[in-house]
């Protein structure tokens, strides 16, 4: 598998994948932590994520919260249907819907739906005031089909590899 990395591209090895394994499941590691897991010296490893990270298979290093400790335990799933679809409205959609807290994830999907919005709030209390005070005033909703989590069996940020 290759991407450019500045005009040129790079192929990546065993040990590169063995390192975005690793990455994705702790990304706190030191390079020297992450270096005795691949067997290498700190420099090569160092190197290695470097290039990695300017070839954008490293996008971000992130801390995963507990949504429940920080009172955000209620996860909604939502379908949203659009009135109309232009460009124009489609736009402004989504720059309302990422100036949302509430929404952590939204997808533009195809099939029945337009998007497909994850929300995490506190409780159906504050649901309830999302969808009639903030998701209710955007423009050209049609319709809003929400789903109520009622306990996670997989959550995993794991790309694949």
């Amino acid at each position: 598998m290759s991407l450019p990395e500045n005009n040129s591209t790079i192929v990546l090895d065993e040990i590169d994948f063995r390192i975005l394994k690793i990455l994705q499941n702790r990304s706190n590691l030191t390079t020297k932590e992450l270096a005795a897991k691949v067997n290498l010296s700190t420099t090569p490893v160092f190197e290695r994520v470097k290039k990695l990270e300017r070839a954008g298979y490293i996008k971000n290093y992130v801390a995963v919260l507990s949504a429940e400790k920080l009172n955000k335990g209620l996860m909604v799933f939502c379908n949203v249907t659009l009135k109309e679809h232009t460009r124009e409205i489609g736009n402004q959609f989504v720059k309302d819907i990422q100036a949302l807290k509430e929404v952590v994830e939204c997808y533009n999907i195809s099939g029945d739906y337009d998007f497909f919005l994850k929300i995490l709030v506190s409780d159906m209390k504050e649901y309830q005031n999302f969808v009639l005070d903030k998701l209710g005033s955007i423009k050209n909703i049609g319709s809003a089909h929400s789903t109520f989590v009622m306990g996670e069996i997989k959550n995993s940020y794991a790309v694949p590899i």
